[in-house]
């Protein structure tokens, strides 16, 4: 649901929750029972709906006239919406275990100690990755002409 934004139905979301619940089951024997349940279901979920947002995109013209709903600037709306998809494809661009870490600790605020413990780091050792990951983010982001 946080990843369409308001942008599909209620059946929408359903139908993608049963597409992965079906993605589970086809790779139930694939999965590593340490890893844990959940971040390999919030990656599948989160890929399901991005999936859905690329083939259910619709061009609807505004009038030039037509006032911005909540007195929102849709030039600051654009924007906003770029460096959140920067900062998507940047945290995306890591790699494992930290995008699984920032993923978890970030957006799905998770407590640090069991997101340890389930990729098999210690509480001190996942810290560290979170503040190289941080920097290495900003500077990601500051080269592709973002403010961090």
């Amino acid at each position: 649901m946080r990843v369409l934004a308001g942008r599909g139905t209620r059946e929408d979301v359903e139908e993608l929750t049963a597409d992965v619940f079906l993605a589970l089951w086809a790779h139930a024997g694939e999965l590593e029972p340490e890893q844990g349940l959940r971040p390999w279901l919030g990656a599948v979920a989160r890929n399901k709906a991005a999936d859905w947002l690329r083939t259910h995109r619709e061009a609807v013209p505004l009038p030039e006239n037509a006032a911005a709903p909540g007195g929102v600037d849709p030039q600051d709306e654009a924007e906003r919406r770029e460096w959140a998809a920067r900062l998507w494809d940047a945290v995306e661009g890591l790699d494992e275990p930290d995008r699984t870490l920032f993923l978890r600790y970030y957006h799905y605020g998770d407590k640090l100690k069991d997101i340890a413990r389930a990729l098999g780091l210690t509480q001190a050792a996942a810290k560290q990755r979170l503040f190289r990951g941080r920097k290495a983010l900003r500077d990601i982001l500051t080269k592709g002409g973002v403010e961090a």
